[in-house]
């Protein structure tokens, strides 16, 4: 006699390993979230909210999570009182950096690459809110972001050449050409100078500027502006921005012919056609 054992399935896969991340506890910064939007806080303001190789794990690993967030739409990141934040902690990643030999240096520059590869894995649409000092890897999470809302005061330098160390960190060489051109990617890769507010938007760094006491809430609201379209399309949008840049002119039409097939098959589609057809603002449901 034949016994059939039945499966058991895990009710994550049925999900599509969904998972709810509002309630996310951090340990090394501080996290909210309200109707879909995120707000990461770096919150050692009396340092300038540098990182520490606990919160740059802390980081990697949440971001890293938000790809299966149902519940996340929209991440803002800033800093804590006038700063964004000024790069890694000098006293608690520097100093005990010059004590490793060459294999944990490399595991150590390979897991500050893998926040950056998190940062653009994940579909949620990053605002970085930047005031004050962006340095370092302030200013390369800044540069991993995919908008960036800034003040006339804040300072953006990509230092690392004025401590020794070449431009090409945590993606930089790569990206930062990509977002200001190649030139001025060379300047301030090389120079490691101090960028101020205007001419960062004016490079293109800096989609906007606002007044500094209004930038968290300005911040906010473009992130809720965001969270209330179609995400589920505006993931697709992201995940096709980071992968074209390998592509040739016909591999990307052809991925996005697919991409765009994949979100007419969405109810949020629907939605949209329906509330034309009734002359009435479509609400999206990110499906």
């Amino acid at each position: 006699m034949t016994t059939h054992t039945s499966t058991v399935i895990d009710p994550a896969l049925l999900a599509g390993n969904r998972k709810t991340l509002a309630g996310y506890q951090a340990q090394h910064f501080q996290w909210e979230c309200r109707d879909g939007v995120a707000t990461i806080t770096l919150n050692r303001p009396e340092r300038k909210n540098p990182l520490t190789f606990a919160s740059y794990s802390e980081l990697r690993d949440l971001f890293s999570q938000l790809r299966f967030a149902k519940d996340v739409h929209v991440v803002v990141l800033h800093g804590a009182g006038n700063n964004f934040c000024s790069g890694g902690d000098v006293h608690e990643i520097i100093g005990p950096l010059m004590q490793l030999a060459m294999p944990e240096l490399l595991m150590f520059t390979r897991m500050t690459g893998d926040l950056v590869k998190t940062m653009r894995a994940c579909p949620q649409p990053i605002i970085a809110a930047i005031d004050g000092i962006c340095a370092g890897a302030g200013a390369i999470m800044a540069m991993a972001s995919d908008l960036r809302m800034g003040t006339v005061r804040s300072k953006t330098a990509f230092l690392f050449n004025r401590v020794g160390l070449a431009g090409c960190d945590m993606g930089a060489c790569a990206m930062l050409p990509r977002i200001i051109g190649q030139g001025r990617a060379s300047d301030w890769l090389y120079s490691g100078r101090s960028i101020g507010g205007e001419e960062a938007e004016r490079s293109g760094f800096l989609n906007r500027l606002v007044d500094p006491e209004k930038l968290l809430a300005e911040a906010q609201a473009w992130a809720h502006d965001l969270a209330s379209g179609p995400t589920f399309a505006n993931g697709i949008t992201k995940t096709m921005l980071h992968q074209e840049w390998n592509m040739s002119i016909d591999q990307a039409m052809e991925s996005e012919a697919q991409a765009q097939a994949i979100c007419m098959m969405t109810e949020d589609f629907n939605r949209a056609y329906q509330a034309f057809v009734a002359k009435q603002k479509p609400v999206f449901q990110g499906n």
